[in-house]
């Protein structure tokens, strides 16, 4: 099993889902983030005075998946999250050693 985790536009969300959802992926979780990268954050002007905002609001997307959906999914997040300009974020991939749920108390990739 792997653990994926996109840091995404917030706009972009729904596109992501709905790539995700036609692999058959059912569950993620979402989470409100800020951050920056290589953007630095920009400035703004708020009546007459200029303020930087160095954090920029993301979203954080988790999902754990059996090890032979990753490509798609890696893929899939790309097609939906991708605008070509700066701030587009981050896939990172992880290993999960084991996953359990909790209502049947299954575990391994019957959990997933």
């Amino acid at each position: 099993m792997k653990k994926i985790e996109a840091i995404i536009k917030p706009f972009k969300l729904e596109e992501v889902k709905d790539a995700l959802h036609e692999l058959g992926i059912q569950g993620m979780t979402v989470t409100e983030a800020k951050g920056f990268g290589r953007q630095k954050g920009h400035t703004e002007i708020y009546r007459g005075s200029e303020y930087t905002v160095d954090f920029l609001p993301k979203l954080k997307v988790e999902l754990v998946i059996t090890d032979d959906l990753v490509e798609r999914a890696v893929a899939a997040i790309i097609k939906g999250a991708k605008t070509g300009k700066i701030g587009d974020g981050k896939i990172f991939v992880s290993s999960i050693e084991e996953a359990i749920r909790i209502r049947t108390e299954e575990k391994g990739d019957q959990a997933v």
